[in-house]
């Protein structure tokens, strides 16, 4: 799942998001976009996941890590506002659609 956030805090994601969020085993946080207002200690609260940062090398240059788990299990990308207004993002999305 590519989940959207909101551009708040923990509470602004949307209630079709959360029940997403919440059934991941894992879950990785874009945060070098945009930056919400709420850090990944009070995430991990909220939603009762563990939750990885994931920087721009991560998602950029090692995005096989993010989904190569996701045939198995559900797998979750979070980002602040609009989940695919970065073009970064959609790559991440059409490349783990693609995935054999």
């Amino acid at each position: 799942f590519i989940v959207g956030l909101g551009l708040g805090d923990e509470k602004d994601i949307t209630v079709r998001g959360l029940e997403c969020v919440r059934s991941c085993s894992s879950l990785f946080l874009e945060y070098y976009t945009s930056v919400l207002g709420a850090d990944k200690n009070r995430l991990e609260e909220f939603y009762g996941i563990p939750i990885t940062v994931a920087d721009r090398n991560l998602v950029e240059l090692n995005a096989e890590s993010i989904y190569k788990n996701a045939k198995t299990t559900n797998v979750g990308f979070l980002v602040v506002g609009d989940p695919l207004c970065a073009t970064t993002h959609v790559d991440l999305m059409l490349r783990a659609r693609n995935e054999e």
